[in-house]
C-alpha cells in the first residue's frame, strides 16, 4: 500500500484498471470477429456472402441523384484554381 494515496484512490484506481482490462479484451475480439477460427459468442454469416466495398459507389446514374453542375465565373474559376494549388503545394 501507498501510505500517500488514500484507500479510496486505490480502489478507483483498481476499479479503473479493471475496466481498461476488459474494454481491451472486447475491443481484441471484436475486431478479430470477421477471422477464421476465433470463436464468438454472435452468430456470424459465412465468410462468402460477406461483400466488401473497396470504395464508396457512385452515387449518380439510374438509382442515384442527379449529378449537379455549377458554373463559375472566371475570377471564382481562377479563386479556386489558386486555392487548390497552394493547398497541393502544402502536402
Amino acid at each position: 500500500m501507498l501510505p500517500s494515496v488514500s484507500i479510496l484512490q486505490q480502489i478507483g484506481l483498481g476499479v479503473l484498471l479493471v475496466i481498461v482490462v476488459l474494454w481491451a479484451v472486447g475491443l481484441i475480439r471484436l475486431t478479430r470477429r470477421g477471422q477464421h477460427g476465433t470463436t464468438t459468442p454472435f452468430r456470424r454469416r459465412p465468410a462468402r456472402t460477406r461483400i466488401r466495398l473497396d470504395a464508396v459507389p457512385r452515387q449518380t446514374g439510374p438509382g442515384g441523384p442527379a449529378s449537379e453542375n455549377v458554373d463559375l465565373t472566371p475570377a471564382e474559376r481562377q479563386a479556386f484554381d489558386d486555392l487548390v494549388r497552394q493547398l497541393s503545394s502544402r502536402s
